[in-house]
């Protein structure tokens, strides 16, 4: 009788434990956090949960083999973090900025092309994960790339030290 109680008593405490486990969510997320800039001009949106939620979803089945973390795994010196993204050419810490990077990257000066080396909707024929994504695909990963930074702070573009 004592054994069934107390495993009785831990299945209830694991489960009520897990329920009480805080983690965010898209849902979560206050009007601050979502929103993120829209282009150069300083003109801003605000995400929905939705396309916070989808935005993760396509980053991690498109871009996180090479970008976990928002690290650069072939050049971990450039990274998706706010700074990264800011002095790049042009710059690319928007939302606009990133949709033109993806459809057709350029290097990190901005003075030539990369489409042959960085998966892109130009050279979709080559990157096979990229045929199919929308310019909403683009926009929502977009968002999730400049949202990363306010949830989880310096991991996100921190390197190695935290993923």
């Amino acid at each position: 009788m004592f054994a069934r109680f107390s495993s009785l008593t831990c299945i209830l405490s694991l489960l009520l434990s897990t329920m009480l486990h805080i983690n965010v969510y898209a849902i979560d997320l206050d009007e601050a956090t979502l929103t993120v800039p829209l282009n150069q001009s300083g003109k801003t949106t605000v995400l929905t949960p939705e396309q916070v939620k989808r935005g993760k979803r396509l980053f991690n089945n498109t871009c996180s083999q090479c970008h976990n973390g928002g690290i650069t795994k072939t050049n971990p010196n450039i990274g998706l973090d706010p700074e990264g993204l800011s002095l790049a050419t042009p710059p690319r810490d928007n939302i606009e900025g990133l949709i033109d990077y993806m459809k057709d990257p350029t290097s990190y000066d901005g003075t030539e092309s990369i489409a042959e080396l960085h998966p892109s909707i130009k050279s979709a024929e080559i990157f096979p994960k990229m045929r199919n994504l929308t310019d909403d695909d683009l926009f929502t990963i977009a968002g999730h790339i400049l949202i990363q930074p306010k949830v989880v702070l310096e991991k996100w573009g921190g390197g190695k030290i935290y993923y």
